[in-house]
C-alpha cells in the first residue's frame, strides 16, 4: 500500500488506496528493557533466544540497525531519553542520581498537548519527573538485591513474576481514559541481575546460547547466559500482552510503539562501557497507520531523538534545549541519514571512570580518560561467572586477547574499532596508519561535541562503592545514595564548571 506523510508542524498520513486518514496524534508506547543486547533477540539473529512476540513486531515495522544509547548505564539512560540530553546535561549523569524538575522532558510536553501519560514498571528517575505523568505504577524494588552484613554480599528478596517488575504494564493500559490520546513509559527489570531458575515454561538450555568472543566459553557462563535469555523471554511475554491489550481496545492500528534496552547486557565489557555491546540497543518500531511492515534500517540514531521523534509525530513543537534529532523521515524512508555521528559517555556506575565516545555504526573512536585503571564492569557483572572465570584464568595464558582487554591496566588512551569487520571491537587500530585519518576525523568530531554540549571531565573522584575483584560493598558505599547536590557538598562529585 503506497502512503505519503506530510511534514510540518503537523503529521498526516493518507492512504492513496482508499479514503481512511489515520488522526493526527498517534498514541505511543516506550517499552524500555532493562540491560539486553541487540544480538541476544531473534530479530537481530540470535536463534537461540525465545523473543517471538519482539521478532513478530519487528517484521510488522521497522528495525533499526544502528541505534545508540547515550551511556550504558541504567538510571543516566532513561534520564537522557527522557529528557532529550546528553547525560553531562541532565545533572544526572552518575547511576541513580535522580532526574531535577528544572529539566523540560517530551513527557510533560505531550501532556501539556492533551496526551494522557502514564508509566509503570521500573523507574529509576527519581520523584521530581513524577508529575510530568498523569499516573505512575512504580515497581517494588524494595526486595531487590539487599545488602548482607554491611559491605557483604547480596541477596534477593523477590520471587517469580515480581522480579520482572512489569506487572502493571497491562492493567495500567485498561484503565487509561479512553477519550484522549495516550502515552506509557513501560519498563521492565528484566533482564538486570540477580538470575532464577525455572521462571519460564522452556528455560535456554545452556549448550545453545551465544558466548561473545570476549567472555571465556566455560559451563557455569554458559549457564548464566541460559538464565539471562530466560529473562529475556519473561520480557517478550509481557510485551506480547500489552499487542493483545492494544488490539483488544481497538487501538493497535493507530500506536506506535518503540522498543529498546537501556543498555547492553550485564556481562562484562558490555553494560557500563562503550562497546556496542553496551550502547548499541534493540530499536524497533511499529505502528501499522503509519509504518510499512519489514523495513530494516542501517541510519544511525540516538537515545535523545527519541523525544524529538515523539514530539514530531504528536505535533508538539519541539523545544531548542532538546540535543537531539527527530527520526521521522527514516520511519518512512529506512535509507535516510538522521544523523552521521552517534555519542556516548560513560561516568560513575559502582566504580569511577570517565570514557567519551562516538561512533558512526562502521567506526567508533573511544577516548579514555583515566587509563590508569581497569574498565571494571557494573558490581552485579564483577560478581558474574563471566567475571570471575575470566579472573581465574588471568595470568594463565588461557585467555584471548579480547578476553584479556577486561583487565588492560593501563587502558589505552585511545581506542579506534572498525565495527562493520569487527563487532566486537577485539582489534583497537588507534596505532596503526591505514586508519590515521580516519582516527583524527573521529578525534576531532568527539572533541567538537564535547566543546558545543559543554561536557568536562571531573576531577573530583567519586570513591569505588564495590571491590573491583570480588563486586562486594566497600565501606564508601551509602544507601540510599545521595543525590548530586549532596554529594558536591559532600566534596565527592563535581558541579559543572560553569554553574
Amino acid at each position: 500500500m503506497l502512503r505519503t506523510i506530510a511534514f510540518g508542524l503537523t503529521l498526516a498520513i493518507a492512504f492513496l488506496s482508499g479514503c481512511s486518514k489515520a488522526p493526527l496524534k498517534p498514541n505511543i508506547v516506550l517499552i524500555i528493557a532493562d540491560d539486553i543486547a541487540t544480538y541476544d533477540l531473534g530479530a537481530y539473529g540470535n536463534k537461540t533466544v525465545q523473543s517471538p512476540h519482539i521478532d513478530r513486531i519487528a517484521k510488522e515495522g521497522i528495525r533499526f540497525n544502528n541505534g545508540f544509547v547515550t551511556i550504558a548505564s541504567c538510571s543516566p539512560s532513561r534520564s537522557s531519553i527522557i529528557s532529550g540530553l546528553y547525560p553531562h546535561n541532565t545533572d544526572a549523569e552518575q547511576l541513580h542520581w535522580e532526574m531535577t524538575g528544572d529539566k523540560t522532558t517530551f513527557v510533560r510536553l505531550l501532556k501539556e498537548a492533551g496526551y494522557w501519560t502514564g508509566a509503570a514498571g521500573k523507574w529509576h528517575l527519581g520523584e521530581a519527573v513524577k508529575s510530568d505523568f498523569h499516573e505512575v505504577r512504580e515497581a517494588d524494588v524494595s526486595g531487590y538485591q539487599i545488602p548482607q552484613g554491611g559491605t557483604g554480599g547480596f541477596k534477593e528478596t523477590m520471587a517469580g513474576d515480581a522480579r520482572s517488575g512489569s506487572q502493571d504494564w497491562v492493567p495500567i493500559l485498561k484503565d487509561r481514559p479512553k477519550d484522549k490520546p495516550f502515552f506509557l513509559w513501560l519498563a521492565s527489570l528484566d533482564a538486570h541481575r540477580p538470575y532464577s531458575e525455572n521462571i519460564i515454561p522452556k528455560p535456554h538450555s545452556p549448550d545453545d546460547v551465544f558466548v561473545p568472543p570476549f567472555m571465556v566459553d566455560t559451563p557455569e557462563v554458559r549457564k548464566d547466559l541460559a538464565l539471562y535469555y530466560d529473562e529475556i523471554t519473561r520480557f517478550d511475554t509481557y510485551i506480547g500482552a500489552v499487542m493483545d491489550e492494544l488490539e483488544a481496545q481497538g487501538v493497535d492500528d493507530n500506536t506506535l510503539v518503540l522498543i529498546m534496552s537501556d543498555n547492553g547486557q550485564p556481562f562484562i565489557r558490555a553494560k557500563t562501557t562503550l562497546y556496542d555491546s553496551g550502547i548499541k540497543s534493540p530499536w524497533i518500531l511499529r505502528w501499522p497507520a503509519g509504518i510499512e511492515a519489514g523495513l530494516v534500517s542501517d541510519s544511525v540514531v540516538s537515545a535523545v531523538d527519541i523525544g524529538p521523534t515523539f514530539l514530531e509525530l504528536a505535533g508538539v513543537k519541539i523545544p531548542s534545549e532538546f540535543e537531539g534529532h527527530s527520526f521521522v523521515p527514516a520511519l518512512q524512508d529506512p535509507n535516510t541519514q538522521i544523523r552521521k555521528f552517534a555519542f556516548a559517555e560513560k561516568h560513575w556506575h559502582d566504580y569511577n571512570d570517565q570514557v567519551r565516545a562516538v561512533t558512526t555504526g562502521e567506526f567508533k573512536y573511544i577516548r579514555n580518560y583515566l587509563p590508569n585503571q581497569m574498565g571494571t564492569p557494573s558490581a552485579d557483572g564483577v560478581r558474574s561467572p563471566a567475571y570471575q572465570e575470566a579472573l581465574a584464568l588471568r595470568g594463565t595464558g588461557k585467555l584471548n586477547q579480547a578476553q584479556k582487554n577486561i583487565f588492560l591496566n593501563p587502558r589505552p588512551i585511545e581506542e579506534l574499532y572498525h565495527c562493520a569487520e569487527d563487532p566486537f571491537e577485539a582489534n583497537n587500530l588507534a596505532k596503526d596508519p591505514e586508519y590515521a585519518d580516519v582516527l583524527k576525523t573521529m578525534r576531532n568530531t568527539l572533541r567538537e561535541w564535547q566543546i558545543v554540549t559543554n561536557d568536562w571531565i571531573p576531577k573530583i573522584v567519586t570513591p569505588d562503592e564495590f571491590d573491583r575483584e570480588t563486586g562486594l560493598a566497600t565501606p564508601a558505599r551509602i544507601r540510599p545514595r545521595p543525590n548530586k547536590a549532596e554529594m558536591i557538598k559532600m566534596g565527592i562529585a563535581e558541579d559543572r564548571p560553569d554553574s
